[in-house]
Formats: C-alpha cells, sequence, structure tokens
C-alpha cells in the first residue's frame, strides 16, 4: 500500500485559501506526507509492469511538478520495507525523508531504494504520521493513502483518521485503491478514489491533487424575507463540522457590483456555519466542491428594534432591556434604551430592567422595518431617613403592593431612586426599635422628569 499527500500541478496557488500578500493573513502552507506502501504485495505484477515500478514512477512524475511550488512542503513515509514476511512486524514504518525545502530529489531518491518485504501496518502508519509535521499555525496537512490492500495488523484505519482529523493533527485524507477496488474498506477513512487498471491510477492522482490545491471559492448569500440575499455585513464563524474547532471569521460584505463578496476557503473540510445574527442562524455539514464556485444560501431577513424614552433624560442614559424570542427563556441581547439593534425577524418579549421591571410582550419585527418601543421618562425619588433601618419601596397597583426596592442597611440617611412614573408606598422601621407598631408607611407619586421627596419620619 501507498499513503501519500499529493502535490500541485500547475495551478494558480497564491490565489488560493487567503488574501493576496499586502492584503491580509499570509498564505497557508500545504503540507503533502507521502506515505509508501513498501509491504511484499507490492511486487505483484499489474498491467505494464510491477505495482512498485509503477507507483514510483508516478509519484515521481507529481514529484517534479510539486517541486516547482511555493508553500508546498512534502515528505516521505514507507512502511512494511524493513522487515521481511513472515514473520509479521506490525511496526514496520519509518519516516524517511522529512519536510524540508527542496527535497523531492530525495525523496524519488528514496522511492527508487525501496524493496517490498513485509505486511501492512496501515492503522499503525497512520498513528505514526501524527508526530511527522512539525507544530505549525498557518499549514494545511492532507494525507493520501495509495493502497494494494487493506489494514493486516488488526488496526483500524477508521478509527485512527477520524482521531487525528478531530485533533485538528490532518485534513481529511485522501484514499487511492491500486489494481482492485477497496473503497468499502477505506470510505470512512477519508475521500477515496478507484485506481484498479493503471489509466484510473494516474487519473486519480491527478483528481487528488487538483482537489487538494485547484482554488475554491464560495458566496454566501444572505437572504431576506423575500429569498433575495439583500442582508449583509455580519459575522460569519466556518466550524469544521467534524473536528468542530473554528476555521474561519469573515464579516459578510457585498462587492462593488452589489453581489455578495467571494471568499476562498478549503475545499477539504465540510463546515458548520454559523451567522452571527439575533439570534443566530445555524446551518449545518455543507460541503464545497472543489474547485468551484460555491453558493450557500442563509434565510437571514432582519429588521430593527429601537428604544427610548418618552424624551430624553439624564436620569435613563444608561436603562436597559432584555430581549427574548417570544415562547422562549432565553436572553437574546440585552440592549440599552436610546440605541437600535438588527433582529431576525419575528416576535420578541422585552422585560426593561427599570425599577419597576417592565413587561412589554408580542413586540414584532418585520422586514426592513424599524420597530420602535418607547416607554415613560422616568422620575426621581429622593428617600430620607433619620436613622438606619428596614424596608422598602412598594407599587400600589390594583390595589395590592408590588416589591420594587430594599432600602440599602449601610447607614445611608438619603437613598435617590430612579422610578417609573406611578403610585408608590415606602414602608420602613428604625433599626433602633423594637416593635412593629412603630412600622412607617408613606405613598407618594412619580412623575415623568421630576423629583420627589419622601421623608420617612
Amino acid at each position: 500500500m501507498v499513503l501519500c499527500f499529493i502535490g500541485i500541478f500547475p495551478l494558480t496557488y497564491g490565489q488560493q485559501y487567503g488574501p493576496q500578500p499586502g492584503k491580509g493573513p499570509e498564505l497557508p502552507v500545504t503540507r503533502i506526507l507521502f506515505v509508501f506502501d513498501g509491504s511484499q504485495s507490492m511486487y505483484g505484477r499489474w498491467q505494464s509492469d510491477i505495482k512498485i515500478n509503477i507507483a514510483r514512477k508516478t509519484l515521481s512524475a507529481v514529484l517534479d511538478t510539486l517541486g516547482k511550488m511555493e508553500n508546498v512542503e512534502l515528505a516521505l513515509r514507507v512502511y512494511g520495507h524493513q522487515h521481511s514476511y513472515p514473520p509479521q512486524v506490525c511496526t514496520d514504518t519509518k519516516l524517511e525523508v522529512p519536510f524540508g525545502p527542496n527535497n523531492t530529489a530525495k525523496i524519488k531518491h528514496r522511492l527508487k531504494s525501496i524493496t517490498p518485504k513485509g505486511t501492512s501496518p496501515i492503522a499503525f502508519a497512520l498513528e505514526q504520521s501524527a508526530s511527522d509535521f512539525p507544530p505549525c499555525d498557518n499549514c494545511r496537512n492532507i494525507i493520501v493513502l495509495i493502497t494494494d490492500g487493506i489494514e493486516e495488523c488488526n488496526g483500524d484505519p477508521c478509527e485512527v483518521s477520524q482521531i487525528l482529523q478531530k485533533n485538528g493533527i490532518i485534513l481529511k485524507p485522501f484514499v487511492i485503491g491500486i489494481g482492485q477496488n477497496f473503497e468499502e474498506a477505506f470510505k470512512c477513512v477519508g475521500s477515496y478514489f478507484d485506481g484498479s487498471i493503471e489509466s484510473q491510477f494516474s487519473k486519480a492522482l491527478r483528481v487528488v491533487v487538483s482537489r487538494a490545491l485547484n482554488p475554491t471559492t464560495a458566496q454566501v448569500n444572505l437572504l431576506d424575507a423575500y429569498g433575495i440575499p439583500t442582508e449583509t455585513n455580519i459575522n460569519m464563524t466556518f466550524y469544521d463540522d467534524f473536528s468542530g474547532k473554528v476555521k474561519y471569521n469573515f464579516i459578510h460584505t457585498m462587492n462593488y457590483r452589489g453581489l455578495p463578496d467571494t471568499l476562498v476557503i478549503d475545499p477539504l473540510l465540510s463546515y458548520d456555519i454559523v451567522i452571527h445574527t439575533l439570534p443566530p442562524v445555524r446551518v449545518d455539514s455543507i460541503k464545497l466542491i472543489p474547485g468551484k464556485h460555491n453558493i450557500i444560501p442563509v434565510s437571514v431577513p432582519q429588521g430593527k428594534l429601537k428604544l427610548r424614552t418618552g424624551s430624553y433624560s439624564q436620569h435613563v442614559r444608561n436603562l436597559q432591556c432584555i430581549v427574548r424570542k417570544k415562547g422562549s427563556p432565553e436572553t437574546i441581547n440585552v440592549q440599552e434604551f436610546g440605541l437600535t439593534e438588527r433582529y431576525i425577524t419575528g416576535t420578541y418579549n422585552l422585560e426593561v430592567l427599570s425599577m419597576p421591571r417592565m413587561i412589554i410582550e408580542d413586540v414584532k419585527i418585520t422586514q426592513n422595518h424599524t420597530t420602535t418601543v418607547e416607554i415613560p421618562v422616568p422620575g426621581i425619588a429622593v428617600i430620607q431617613k433619620t436613622t438606619r433601618g428596614y424596608g422598602g419601596i412598594y407599587l400600589e397597583k390594583d390595589g395590592k403592593l408590588e416589591w420594587v426596592y430594599n432600602f440599602r442597611d449601610g447607614g445611608q440617611h438619603q437613598e435617590s431612586l430612579i422610578l417609573l412614573p406611578g403610585t408608590y408606598r415606602a414602608v420602613f422601621r428604625s433599626k433602633y426599635l423594637d416593635r412593629s407598631f412603630y412600622t412607617i408607611e408613606k405613598s407618594f407619586v412619580v412623575k415623568s422628569g421630576m423629583t420627589t421627596n419622601v421623608k420617612l419620619y
């Protein structure tokens, strides 16, 4: 079997996975590891020659192309070549040529000197390949397995591949079967390509290279309520749907033609995309077609919610409101009065963090419309006491008292409270009087924008 990372045919690689130099982050380095099958079965006859010779010849041609590419690094791991079979040695694998600059000649030379001998510990070779990739903050690690057989050492290549992907060590591997179709055994390892006959093998290598390195673009259409892509200027987070790791963040943009901007992203991953609207919208398992322009439609119709008081007031400049979707206890946002925010269209319930709290239900947000919610300007109640004590403020409503505020027991003889207009009652007893009989209560009215003095003595 052969486990390989395949490189690039003549491509415009500098335009692939990020902005041009000087316009944004540096382009990632694509690291391609060839893990070449040196097992005994590679001596088998295969059409024009034995398998090992055909594999060497085809890979060498690919190496000649890869060696001329920028932002590409290569390495070679071989398995099944150090110990003769029998006996079966299930740890027979070695990194023959590590990653490094201008090493294609070394890899080609080592390929020529390999003599097939042993068994095929594919899972173990995959597991060991994790340490072949030195730490790198801006690299794409790709594995291509080229095999003329299946696992022979009771390992589980599928499990190993999934662990490597979930840990973010490699992207989804490529698998090419030589001389026979092994798709059922390897489709869980990575993207499988059939190379049952010699011409198919050569073609499969080229397809793999194209998918791994050809430019792939995407366009996210943020659709309004009419199905038109007019929504924009929203952050979009792309997650690897296999590992759950964050791969990209893009602020959605319209280009100079008024169309959603083109994104250049890695086609070897499937993505879960979160559009950070209020509330967020999520689409899962987005698969890209490599080398093509992919359009991803997401419905995010939005309208605006404006919160304000009846007129400007210094008293309420920091007043906030909890916004919840109708029927859900989850807090979507805490919005300040005086500000306007965009929300996904629908019906919302508001809880104004005033004293007392104000609940406003069934607020409708519609496409391209600003819904304005206005509350009365609060007033100020100045509570004056001659001593420390216990008690609080209550709202008089429908013949009942609703709690609003407890007095602070910190020695303050005066407390200033911002209250919504209404009728209130203050209830107070001195800390130094030990009979309930000495409880004081006083009703008072708070008016918008006015100050009311309440003397509790």
